[in-house]
């Protein structure tokens, strides 16, 4: 079965399920699903029940699709991704980016929970991510190119909207919402970073992760213009102490930012 094939049955059975023309999607990243317990008029579909998703085993990650309304817009929130270091392939991984593109949607928010690279930041903060570098060497693009998803070599020079990130940045300022910017560096994982290879990554980002940018690529590979991206930092790793880190650790200091988050993310859609 091609991509193509697998998509178009993802795409039947959620519109099986929902009737919603989506103007918006959102990947709720470790800590953050509860961005999705706000949508009204919800339904909830688990990825067990979507033809070709597959279901993450990582702690903070509810494994199902909520389909409503948040902020006046009808969304699609994502309630957990794949992870490449949970052993699926880059393609697998990228899938519910496909699918929500093919349902229509030109508006993707992308969360994720990050180390903190940058002194300057705290945890807690919420990046809004300007940028990326691809240190998980993994391309959703290698291979045939199927001219009906997207080019053969899209461009990648503008990621993340400029115009959406001005417009965070607005409404953060409006509420009194403390925010950073910066670039996300993505890993594999699933082992935290050493000190050293934390300490170069600070030489050229500010964030650092296991996820989002394979998301992007496709996204953007698919058509995808508005991409806003957010890390909440949820643990320093600038790579100057030698405290261990713990999954447990971050995903509480992903719960604790939520409402924050929630609150940033319903006003952006209200906006869009």
């Amino acid at each position: 079965m091609t991509i193509l094939n697998a998509i178009n049955e993802a795409v039947e059975y959620i519109k099986s399920q929902s009737s919603l023309t989506l103007d918006l999607g959102i990947i709720c990243g470790t800590g953050l699903g509860p961005i999705a317990e706000e949508i009204t008029e919800a339904v909830s579909i688990p990825y067990s029940d979507i033809p070709h998703f597959q279901s993450g085993s990582v702690k903070g990650h509810k494994n199902r699709l909520v389909i409503g309304k948040l902020g006046g817009k009808n969304v699609a929130a994502f309630q957990g991704r794949f992870h490449f270091y949970e052993g699926y392939s880059i393609e697998k991984v990228t899938f519910p980016v496909r699918v929500i593109a093919a349902l229509g949607v030109q508006s993707l928010v992308v969360t994720n929970a990050a180390g903190g690279l940058n002194h300057n930041f705290a945890v807690g903060d919420i990046m809004l991510i300007e940028d990326h570098i691809n240190f998980m060497f993994q391309n959703p693009l290698i291979g045939k190119n199927h001219e009906e998803l997207g080019p053969r070599f899209p461009d990648m020079s503008q990621p993340y909207a400029k115009e959406q990130i001005s417009k965070v940045e607005k409404i953060c300022l409006e509420n009194g919402i403390k925010v950073q910017k910066g670039t996300y560096i993505a890993v594999t994982g699933p082992s935290y970073e050493t000190r050293a290879e934390l300490r170069f990554f600070s030489r050229v980002g500010d964030a650092v992760g296991m996820s989002t940018v394979p998301e992007v690529i496709a996204a953007k590979h698919n058509g995808i213009k508005n991409v806003l991206g957010l890390s909440v930092i949820t643990n320093m790793a600038t790579g100057t102490d030698t405290h261990e880190e713990c999954h447990n650790a971050v995903v509480e200091a992903a719960n604790q930012a939520t409402p924050k988050v929630v609150k940033l993310v319903k006003q952006y859609i209200k906006e869009i």
